[in-house]
């Protein structure tokens, strides 16, 4: 099976390749810390409570897409915490943006200079009429794709292509309020998140939250890949030439358009890429001491992609309503992929959360 090696790039890199168990189950102190964490505060708007538990974290067994990024499977205990139950929406970042006038990293002037920084030395500089705001789409007229290894056949950069035009200049989210938000790039969720006084979930709060109330799950409906297509937006058919639409959606859909998990979240898997605060290190798990409880991890202390040794990536979780099993196969709640920091698509988004510690001193 082919695996896409890296799901997007830094829109610098994008420049010059377009131009160049056993689960362990709570025990009671546990279960009584977690009851009077939660009972502190009531749950904000459109959040719930995800329990501390200690789980599995990373690839289950049986699971015959699991990448080697994934493995070995390892012990996590994690803190409770509330999750917003959908991916933040268009009206939410436009409330954002309307009451910050933030400019997302999509919108502005790009800078040679800053640019060449991260990329291998004497790399030319594109022509102008290239070197403009925009950010990376989905290529919806790719025909006859030669290799699976090239994912230039399927994206492509627009210029003009930002969070309020997501198809480019062209385009609008007008009577799209309750879609995600997307051609958001780090730095853009972090302000959003200063501003709600939020903060991205790590990668391990990110799979405590898709597990839900299952113990050992690989999917969020469970272990049965049967059930995708009605629980989660991804690709059927030819990728990248054809989405027979089975799951009732061609591409991005609407929160809340498949059912809920076991604790009422919506889309964590498929629709949009979904950001943490982890860097990504295709290495990582392998170095982690498997007999012992991980307490709250937080990731790799450095970022490693042999696919892009030049800038750092953050792990995105879900995958998105691209994935194919003969693409990417990321619609596991253990998969991941990396994305750079300033690196923006139309299909990754965000969800934030929000500890009982953070919500009492916005009250104070």
């Amino acid at each position: 099976m082919i695996f896409k090696k890296n799901s997007i790039q830094l829109r610098t890199v994008t420049f010059i390749t377009f131009i160049f168990f056993v689960f362990s189950c709570q025990n009671n102190s546990e279960k009584k810390e977690d009851k009077k964490s939660k009972s502190e505060i009531k749950a904000p708007k459109g959040m719930v409570w995800v329990a501390q538990k200690t789980f599995l974290q990373g690839a289950k067994d049986g699971d015959t897409y699991a990448m080697p990024r994934e493995k070995p499977a390892h012990q996590v205990k994690v803190d409770g915490f509330f999750i917003d139950t959908h991916e933040v929406t268009n009206n939410q970042f436009k409330d954002f943006v309307n009451a910050t006038n933030y400019i997302t990293i999509a919108e502005r002037p790009i800078d040679w200079e800053e640019m060449k920084k991260n990329l291998p030395p004497n790399t030319p500089k594109p022509a102008d009429s290239i070197l403009q705001p925009g950010s990376l789409i989905f290529n919806k007229e790719a025909k006859n794709v030669v290799s699976m290894e090239n994912y230039t056949q399927w994206w492509k950069w627009k210029i003009g292509a930002d969070w309020k035009h997501p198809e480019g200049p062209e385009s609008s989210i007008e009577n799209k309020d309750n879609f995600p938000v997307v051609h958001i790039a780090l730095e853009d969720a972090l302000a959003y998140c200063k501003w709600a006084n939020r903060r991205l979930p790590t990668e391990a709060e990110w799979e405590s939250a898709a597990q839900g109330n299952l113990q050992n799950a690989t999917f969020t409906w469970g272990n049965n890949p049967k059930e995708l297509n009605k629980n989660a937006n991804t690709w059927q058919g030819q990728f990248p030439v054809k989405n027979e639409s089975l799951d009732g959606f061609e591409f991005i859909s609407p929160i809340k358009s498949y059912p809920p998990n076991s604790i009422g979240l919506y889309d964590m898997l498929g629709n949009v890429w979904e950001m943490t605060s982890d860097l990504f290190n295709v290495n990582y798990y392998q170095t982690i001491d498997g007999s012992k409880v991980l307490n709250n991890p937080s990731g790799a202390e450095q970022s490693y992609s042999p696919g892009n040794p030049f800038q750092t990536e953050i792990i995105i979780k879900g995958g998105s309503f691209l994935c194919h099993d003969s693409y990417c196969a990321s619609f596991r709640i253990s998969a991941k992929m990396g994305t750079t920091f300033d690196s923006a698509s139309d299909h990754v988004g965000f969800r934030t959360v929000a500890t009982t510690e953070m919500l009492k001193k916005s009250k104070n």
